[in-house]
């Protein structure tokens, strides 16, 4: 599905089959010379076909497009590499093109995983049910680097970037001043909260995300164009709604905390999900990987504040109690 916007700015509504997302939305800009396209999808045939298709719905031509891309997810940088040709720029951010021209981070990711309780026996099934494990990024393309306050033009449009580190490292969000639009990828969803993981020792994404939440409540934003979900203008509201529920999910670790020394795995396995499960046994496994992933994220917060401690057991894994 596309629709118009503005003058020349396009929503393109891409399918993720089988994911509880269900679509994300691709923006295009059409300019006089050269247009720009914001996100794509997962290398997914279903992906592709739908960008091809709302692209000729709007008359826009590859061979005269650049990319922005928000963050690293596959689900918006995937399908880039098929659809960029030799003349187009592919704009990125630093911290996640890191992990892109790396050593596959997902061994690494798999043995922090297992030193935060996830079970052994479920590991390799988690890996191979993410969508980013089985639909991304296949070849890496060139990319031309934006840093936080550089700008972007793009026909009628002159972006700034804003970063705004959390849901990723290096996520980047495009703040329009004179149309007071915010592209906000998956810094801020309407009626959906971003997840925020944590998957490597020394990280604070959580942090980073609620200080990057108090940058953008700065901004004049009149309407909020994000990457999942319906369009919406109440932006420093959302903001204000997303802080209250991270303090709040924060304090329901506390509380699961109280029963004594557990992992994180075990720490997630007592948190409430908005999932249709009777037990956390019947989770699907991919939605245990990224609950764990949640409740790391809101435990390094709150060691970070000195209200949660850890310690590594004689087996390896990290245990977080509530007393040091």
């Amino acid at each position: 599905m596309i629709e118009q916007i503005q003058d020349h700015l396009w929503r393109i509504e891409v399918p993720l089959p089988g994911n509880p997302l269900k679509s994300i939305n691709s923006y295009v800009i059409q300019g006089p010379s050269r247009n720009l396209i914001i996100d794509t999808g997962l290398d997914r045939k279903e992906c592709l076909d739908a960008i091809l298709a709302g692209l000729d719905e709007a008359g826009i031509h590859l061979d005269e497009t650049d990319f922005f891309i928000t963050h690293m997810h596959a689900d918006h940088s995937a399908l880039v590499p098929k659809l960029a040709g030799d003349s187009s720029q592919v704009y990125f951010n630093r911290p996640d093109a890191e992990v892109f021209e790396g050593v596959s981070p997902w061994e690494t990711i798999l043995e922090y995983a297992g030193r935060n309780g996830f079970p052994e026996d479920e590991l390799r099934d988690a890996l191979h049910n993410h969508p980013g494990y089985k639909h991304g990024v296949t070849k890496v393309p060139d990319f031309t680097f934006l840093d936080d306050g550089d700008s972007l033009e793009a026909g009628d449009y002159r972006f700034r970037c804003v970063q705004t580190p959390g849901h990723t490292k290096g996520h980047t969000c495009l703040y329009e001043p004179e149309k007071k639009i915010l592209i906000s990828g998956d810094h801020i969803l309407i009626d959906i909260t971003p997840n925020i993981q944590c998957w490597r020792e020394g990280m604070n994404p959580l942090g980073d995300y609620l200080a990057s939440l108090d940058k953008v409540r700065e901004l004049d934003v009149e309407l909020v164009l994000p990457g999942h979900r319906r369009l919406f203008r109440n932006c420093r509201e959302r903001i204000d709604e997303l802080k209250r529920h991270h303090h709040e999910r924060a304090d329901e670790v506390l509380t699961v905390l109280s029963g004594g020394t557990q992992s994180a795995y075990e720490v997630a396995s007592g948190m409430t999900w908005d999932l249709d499960c009777d037990s956390w046994d019947a989770f699907p496994v991919a939605q245990k990987w990224f609950a764990t992933g949640e409740a790391i994220a809101h435990l390094r917060w709150l060691e970070e504040k000195g209200e949660v401690f850890s310690e590594t057991d004689g087996a390896g894994t990290v245990m977080f109690s509530r007393e040091n």
